[in-house]
């Protein structure tokens, strides 16, 4: 067998196939291009006991993933994260099952280095001079490092409020770092125009360019293998620009047509905070995509994106799953941000937090019922916003004494 079955892209709107071996952006029709595989050949070629003896990364995906040689494969040791079972947690806000698959153990600490790993790859092999991107922090700062570990440059732009540390992982990556006093979309319209005055620079935003997804889609295959190749009731995602939800439902369907998993989905809940929350309005109003809001604030900052280019993907994931989308309040992030780490010891970002926050509403609502088997992504570590945490606590004398109780 080949060491990717790539076939060919297609126009996530149209079904137009596109070559998958030139630099692609969107579709003609303006769209995200989604890469296909020859799944018949990796079926046929490829059993799971096979994958189960390879190593503990996400390559060991590689027939469904983009990069065709070996050589090109650009890595850190991204993928396999833990499924992390939480039962004092999940018995608090009565869902006993409940499960975290914790992103905040990759490299750069979030799981944007999923998409950085093989986006990079990608346009190594094809011939890519740099990357250009707009972002919230994350993203920036792990195809930043990405790049550098690939020998070829990066342009990244991000608010002038993203967390300090995502600027400080693009400066030691060697980046050429830019803020903009706006959100993502501003940043974006920077981007754009920066791409288009450089040769050999190739833009990776969110969806402008076919593999961050392929990245992305591997939590799927993962929470997929780690359940012995079941599938769990439900799914939480934070959902900015949504590609990981995009991806896992991706996966799953891959997964179905290589016969690897059954005809159960897992029902994808799109989580957003109040504060920014364009899809799940969109949801509950029944549309297919979403409206640009201005002027949105929220302090997971990862999920504070006006309008997503694939917003459409997500809502017909999220509808074709038999899912949900729900929004919760900064105050609720915070809140369940520390019931977490004080129930289970494990510090998880915003992002993350806000799942947590809405599997308590999912199941105060019934939505989520008492014996399902729940699993929410927490998509970084919360090593990465410390501003989160207040610390207020008494300084003792040299001499002084801990006070007894």
């Amino acid at each position: 067998m080949p060491y990717s079955s790539l076939s060919h892209l297609e126009c996530s709107a149209t079904g137009e196939r596109h070559d998958a071996d030139q630099v692609q952006g969107v579709s003609a029709a303006g769209k995200p291009l989604l890469a296909r595989y020859d799944l018949d050949e990796v079926r046929a070629g490829l059993t799971k006991e096979e994958v189960a003896s390879r190593p503990h990364d996400l390559w060991r995906y590689h027939e469904v993933l983009p990069v065709r040689d070996p050589a090109h494969v650009t890595t850190l040791g991204e993928g396999m994260t833990p499924m992390l079972p939480l039962p004092a947690y999940g018995a608090s806000i009565g869902v006993p099952g409940l499960l975290m698959k914790d992103e905040g153990l990759v490299p750069t600490g979030s799981f944007k280095a999923r998409g950085a790993a093989v986006g990079v790859s990608r346009a190594r092999e094809l011939g890519v001079r740099a990357v250009a991107m707009p972002t919230n922090g994350n993203a920036g700062a792990a195809w930043s490092v990405y790049a550098a570990r690939a020998g070829i440059g990066s342009l990244i732009v991000m608010p002038v409020d993203a967390p300090e540390i995502t600027r400080r992982e693009c400066v030691v990556a060697g980046a050429e770092l830019y803020l903009v006093d706006g959100l993502i979309n501003h940043a974006g319209a920077l981007v754009k125009a920066a791409v288009e005055q450089r040769p050999g620079y190739q833009e990776v935003s969110t969806l402008k360019e076919p593999y961050r997804i392929e990245g992305k889609k591997t939590m799927g295959y993962e929470i997929a293998e780690q359940l012995g190749w079941e599938v769990p009731d439900v799914i939480l995602y934070p959902a900015g620009g949504g590609v990981g939800l995009i991806g896992i439902h991706k996966a799953m369907r891959e997964l179905q047509e290589l016969g690897w998993i059954g005809e159960k989905l897992p029902r994808l809940v799109c989580v957003q905070s109040t504060g920014c929350a364009p899809i799940v309005d969109a949801f509950h109003a029944g549309l297919t995509e979403s409206t640009l809001v201005e002027g949105t604030h929220t302090l997971a900052f990862g999920i504070n994106v006006p309008k997503a280019l694939g917003d459409f993907l997500v809502l017909e994931a999220v509808r074709e799953s038999g899912g949900t989308a729900i929004a919760v309040s900064d105050e609720t992030i915070l809140a369940e941000t520390t019931a977490l780490a004080h129930a289970e010891g494990t510090w998880i970002c915003p992002e993350g937090a806000a799942c947590m926050a809405a599997a308590r509403e999912l199941r105060e609502s019934g939505w989520i019922g008492e014996q399902e088997q729940v699993v929410v992504l927490n998509t970084g570590t919360g090593l990465k916003y410390p501003d989160t945490v207040t610390v207020d606590v008494p300084t003792l004398a040299r001499d002084g004494v801990v006070p007894a109780r």
